[in-house]
């Protein structure tokens, strides 16, 4: 028996995130081990009068793809999704792995070939989804490998999922309306502001968001959400951060993560773990080293660290940076082919204060 609260997960991504009509194209990437979510989100699709193009990925054909594949394959990008993404109006793309640690044995610089060439689709993507021409959302399916990674049963992992997507609730489309009106407070606030410093144990930081614009993220694109974010100035970080937990990229865990910023660029990069593996995405393109991204994480049903930056980055109480591309739609203007969200938690002794007023305290608005 299908459990109910995948249906209603399926009805918040198709008319709620993406607010599917009828007569649009919707990709629908997809797993196979996420496949019950998948025939629920793909009824709903049709049900909307949409038309939708099913999409499957396998940890095992990519695996070989990086095995197996010659330069030239890794550089070739399928005119079938070079098309999808220039003219679909919605994608759908449901998270599930069978393992995820597939990646960790695969040398970087086979990684780094793929990456770079799929800059041009990326900042098609990214343009398109900034101007609203091609809506998106991402979702992660509670599945066995994904609880394991967070250090908890299936049915705990389950149980959790939909806690912080808010498909156990009755009415979970209110619930992500009410999301939206209290983060827009903040983002109002902030409309306008120039100066931002960050202070706490484990970080020292200013930087500038002249200019820029603070979206409110409230599962229109990520489910789930809880986030406001921007595009810091290019130039402006200067200073230290260390951050709170490990950082996921490609299989590979690096902990102990701090890094040093002069004049917006990353000038010293340390980690505990997987130290070669950050330093060499740091070093992939000429913007990999400068900021892309400027986060607080606003969903307090998220508490505890499970490994996957979808729900991660989203913890009430923490604030995050990525490194690498901007999102257009916040006026960031840096490009690149990584985009690696970092988290630092803010909920001891730690303040962010904006153009000399106190905006944040120990995890909480004070505005």
């Amino acid at each position: 028996m299908i459990d109910s609260r995948l249906r209603k997960l399926a009805q918040i991504l198709v008319n709620y995130s993406l607010e599917v009509k009828p007569n649009e194209w919707v990709l629908l990437d997809t797993h196979p081990v996420a496949m019950p979510l998948a025939r629920e989100v793909y009824q709903v699709i049709l049900e909307a009068g949409a038309h939708v193009t099913p999409s499957l990925y396998d940890d095992r054909f990519e695996e070989d793809f990086y095995k197996y594949g010659s330069d030239d394959q890794l550089e070739w990008i399928s005119p079938i999704r070079q098309l999808a993404i220039e003219k679909a109006d919605a994608l759908i793309k449901l998270r599930a792995a069978d393992n995820t640690r597939y990646l960790t044995n695969i040398n970087p610089e086979r990684q780094k070939v793929r990456q770079i060439a799929m800059k041009d689709i990326l900042e098609t993507y990214t343009k398109r989804a900034a101007v609203g021409d091609l809506r998106w959302v991402l979702t992660q399916y509670p599945c066995s490998a994904f609880a394991q990674e967070a250090d908890m049963s299936l049915r705990e992992y389950e149980d959790f999922i939909f806690s912080a997507t808010f498909a156990d609730q009755s009415n979970p489309v209110q619930c992500w309306r009410d999301v939206h009106d209290k983060q827009q407070h903040w983002v109002d606030w902030l409309a306008g502001k120039k100066n931002v410093v960050v202070r706490g144990p484990c970080v020292d930081l200013s930087l500038s968001i002249d200019g820029r614009t603070f979206i409110n993220s409230d599962g229109k694109s990520n489910m789930p959400s809880g986030e406001i974010f921007t595009g810091p100035v290019e130039s402006s970080a200067n200073g230290w951060i260390k951050f709170s937990y490990p950082a996921i990229r490609s299989g590979r865990e690096v902990e102990g993560v701090e890094f040093e910023f002069k004049e917006g660029k990353v000038v010293n990069a340390r980690a505990n773990k997987n130290e070669e593996f950050l330093i060499s995405q740091l070093n992939l393109d000429s913007g990999s080293r400068y900021l892309g991204e400027f986060a607080i994480g606003t969903n307090y049903r998220i508490q505890r660290f499970t490994k996957s930056i979808l729900y991660d980055e989203k913890i009430g109480g923490t604030m995050h940076i990525a490194v690498g591309r901007s999102y257009p739609e916040t006026g960031g203007e840096n490009k690149s082919s990584v985009h690696w969200d970092f988290i630092c938690d803010m909920q001891q002794d730690s303040e962010i204060w904006v153009d000399d007023e106190l905006f944040y305290r120990n995890g909480k608005f004070q505005v």
